[in-house]
C-alpha cells in the first residue's frame, strides 16, 4: 500500500458540510472524497502523473 502524507485542513462548516454530503451521495468518506477531488483536478489541469511514471520512479 503506498504511503500516504497526514497533514490538518482548515475549511469552513459550510463547505465541509457540501463535500460530507456529496462524499455520502457518493458512497465515499470526507478524506475519500476530498482525495478524488484533488486527483480529478491534477488530472484535468494534466499535472498528475502517470501509475507507469510513478512506479519507475520508485
Amino acid at each position: 500500500m503506498a504511503k500516504k502524507k497526514t497533514f490538518a485542513l482548515r475549511i469552513d462548516p459550510e463547505t465541509f458540510e457540501q463535500i460530507e454530503k456529496w462524499a455520502a451521495d457518493e458512497f465515499r468518506s470526507v478524506n475519500g472524497q476530498l482525495e478524488w477531488m484533488i486527483n480529478k483536478c491534477l488530472k484535468d489541469a494534466k499535472r498528475a502523473k502517470s501509475k507507469t511514471r510513478k512506479s519507475e520512479e520508485e
